[in-house]
């Protein structure tokens, strides 16, 4: 998986940190604020989308008053302390970046999430270590599956996209990784657990957790 790759680039939710269980009852909190009731359809409807683009549909589909930054403003401060004390990393990951880090390949985070929380979570899990470069969705003309995201990242690491391997956990991110031109390996999560298949169609690799990719790399 990793032979002739000089960089990697992770998603961030559900990737590096299991964090995809609370952005339900964070759009809920929210809503509840205007008394809208949560659609059950949300999540599939904004899947991909840059904070910014998340923003632009809740103000257009739920006739929102307030402008599109006040809207990512409160998200960060309804999930701001869940970042910090109840989002643990992924099973693995630290280790797999420390093997990354001893292999002297590159390391990039290219999320949909804001870089606020992002920058939060590196602090929390003394990921900065390991990540050279940081990257959101907003910094790009479109989200994923858009590959902008991944190009930027890549660009920015001085490295090639087909020498880039990416993993990803949702299937608009694994399309957006191939889109690019990487690699892409597909990373197990409850919350899309219902298209694990589909996932493993549409990436090259696919693991349960990291500590089952470095046993296959030293083996």
């Amino acid at each position: 998986m990793l032979k002739e790759k000089e960089a990697v680039i992770f998603d961030l939710d559900g990737t590096l940190v299991d964090s995809m269980w609370m952005w339900n009852s964070i759009d809920q909190e929210y809503l509840d604020r205007f008394e809208i009731q949560l659609p059950r359809d949300l999540q599939a409807q904004i899947e991909g989308m840059s904070f910014t683009e998340t923003a632009g549909y809740f103000k257009k589909r739920f006739q929102l008053k307030d402008s599109i930054e006040q809207i990512k403003a409160d998200w960060n401060q309804l999930a701001w302390d869940k970042y910090k004390t109840e989002v643990p990393l992924k099973t693995g990951v630290f280790e797999f970046l420390t093997h990354c880090k001893q292999l002297g390949l590159k390391m990039g985070i290219a999320t949909s999430n804001s870089i606020e929380l992002v920058n939060s979570i590196i602090k929390v899990h003394e990921l900065d270590q390991f990540i050279q470069i940081v990257r959101t969705s907003c910094d790009v003309s479109k989200g994923k599956p858009s590959p902008d995201i991944y190009l930027l990242v890549a660009s920015q690491l001085q490295v090639q996209p087909e020498r880039c391997l990416v993993f990803e956990d949702i299937i608009p991110g694994i399309q957006a990784g191939k889109a690019a031109g990487m690699s892409v390996c597909a990373v197990e999560d409850p919350y899309s657990a219902n298209q694990r298949e589909e996932k493993k169609k549409l990436a090259d690799y696919y693991i349960e957790d990291y500590f089952e990719l470095l046993e296959k790399i030293v083996s």
